[in-house]
């Protein structure tokens, strides 16, 4: 038996808060993590809704019910299966995604990425490709992914702002976890502005607008 694979045509959905204006100060691209909906994860960026910002979800292209054969439902950005083509997907679609607004964003206009869990490493690899211009990323409770061409990445990374945000009783970041994320962040030549808050997994208001 072969494995063989084929390229078509493919439909992403995204959520939008806010237009994008000649006055638009910032542009946040915000990555869901693991079982969550691009829709629901939108909302946890209300202190940032006004007509300055524009906040923009993409959502996994993987989606699952949570528990058996109905009720809620999750989105994933990618498997341990065929990972390579999940990666690849991904990576295609939110280039897509960013060329479609890339002439409407002004030359005063900051790019953000933030990803959270499962979204920092796919807001990583974005961060990374040759067709995104960003300014600042941030990773929220998750860490790069260990797989990144890492002289290729730091040259990417280079100059720009990256900020590591986690709650002290997040209970999915273990010690060891955070030490890889040093030693990540060494091989990537660079020092993330540190920002921990107290509570769990999720995103925390003071956190987000400290980001500006």
């Amino acid at each position: 038996m072969k494995q063989k694979s084929l390229k078509f045509e493919f439909e992403g959905r995204f959520f939008q808060q806010g237009e994008i204006r000649k006055n638009t100060k910032a542009i946040f691209f915000v990555l869901h993590g693991h079982g969550q909906q691009a829709k629901y994860f939108i909302r946890k960026f209300e202190p940032l809704f006004d007509l300055d910002h524009c906040i923009i979800a993409p959502e996994g292209l993987s989606r699952y019910y949570l528990e058996g054969y109905s009720g809620r439902v999750g989105a994933t950005w990618m498997t341990t299966e065929d990972r390579e083509t999940d990666i690849n997907n991904y990576t295609h679609y939110l280039n897509t995604l960013y060329a479609s607004i890339k002439p409407k964003i002004g030359d005063k206009t900051r790019v953000y990425l933030l990803g959270f869990s499962q979204g920092a490493a796919t807001a990583s690899r974005w961060a990374a490709s040759e067709a995104m211009n960003f300014h600042k990323l941030v990773l929220w409770a998750g860490i790069f992914p260990p797989d990144m061409n890492f002289p290729l990445v730091a040259n990417k990374y280079k100059g720009k702002e990256i900020l590591y945000i986690y709650g002290s009783q997040d209970p999915f970041l273990s010690e060891s976890k955070m030490q890889e994320m040093k030693i990540l962040s060494k091989k990537l030549k660079i020092s993330p502005r540190i920002i921990q808050f107290q509570g769990g997994h999720d995103i925390e208001t003071e956190s987000l607008k400290a980001i500006l």
